[in-house]
């Protein structure tokens, strides 16, 4: 068991990013330690005592996933006992000299909004996406579907709201997403008159019955709605509904939310507005 820690001057966010997909490489158990906005030489030095504390405790040198601006605050995190990784340290001079410029290096730049005009306007898309699909989530409100990027269609809990959310809060896209219940009658089901005007947007999601059956199961166990043969027949009809209108679908039932919104968005060409 080893201890990772992702330690940055601003939020932490690549280098959470950036020392997990190199994790994602090996079969190691790990313990997870995020420190951002270590932004002072003292705040470094506290976070080098829990470093320390953490080697002393296991033996084990831990991993420290680093993005600096500061190099005093670099170099005082680079003494801990820790085995130090900073992917910017291999790439910026690189990049440097293909553009032919320096690079100015500038805490927060890469997560804040001040002074960048790009980065606000994206921020303020995202805002205004997580907002709507909040507005818009498990058909609550379907007044407004024009304005929508994408309509996400699946039945109860084939993770509908978290993608929807995901797609908004990372990359500013407008997700409403729709329930198909027994209100519907699943017996000749059909796409709802409230959603054939806006077809083209429109995105299924489906489960394995058996990962459905336990997902149902933790919020109303025993009942009908959540019994393997219920769950079975609801995802054979919307697959069959999915077919029949030629709406593009995804069986979710082996992928993260993250794979989800990725593989939406490599299907479906939206426009990504990334914060």
């Amino acid at each position: 068991m080893r201890t990772i820690f992702y330690i940055s001057d601003g939020t932490a966010l690549t280098a959470e990013a950036f020392g997990k997909a190199m994790l994602s490489m090996f079969p190691l158990k790990v313990i997870h330690k995020t420190l951002a906005f270590i932004d002072t030489p003292e705040k470094a030095e506290i976070a080098v005592n829990r470093i320390n504390q953490a080697f002393e405790e296991s033996g084990e040198r831990p991993v420290i996933f680093h993005t600096f601006v500061s190099i005093d605050i670099k170099r005082v995190i680079t003494s801990s006992r820790g085995s130090c990784y900073d992917f910017l340290d291999y790439f910026v001079a690189p990049l440097s000299k293909e553009l032919n410029m320096p690079a100015q290096p500038k805490t927060h730049r890469t997560h804040g909004i001040q002074e960048n005009n790009d980065v606000r306007e994206n921020y303020d898309f995202r805002i205004d996406a997580v907002n709507y699909t909040l507005a818009n989530d498990d058909g609550s409100n379907v007044s407004n579907y024009d304005e929508a990027d994408i309509i996400l269609l699946g039945v109860s809990r084939t993770g509908k709201t978290p993608t929807s959310l995901y797609l908004a809060l990372h990359y500013g896209i407008k997700a409403a997403n729709y329930p198909l219940t027994e209100d519907d009658n699943m017996e000749n089901l059909q796409l709802p008159k409230v959603l054939k005007p806006f077809r083209h947007k429109i995105y299924g999601l489906t489960l394995d019955p058996q990962r459905l059956h336990e997902i149902r199961s933790k919020r109303r166990e025993g009942s009908q709605y959540a019994s393997m043969q219920q769950c079975r027949y609801e995802l054979q009809e919307v697959e069959k509904l999915y077919r029949r209108e030629a709406i593009p679908f995804l069986d979710s039932t082996r992928f993260s939310v993250e794979e989800i919104a990725a593989k939406i968005l490599a299907e479906t060409n939206l426009e990504r507005h990334r914060f």
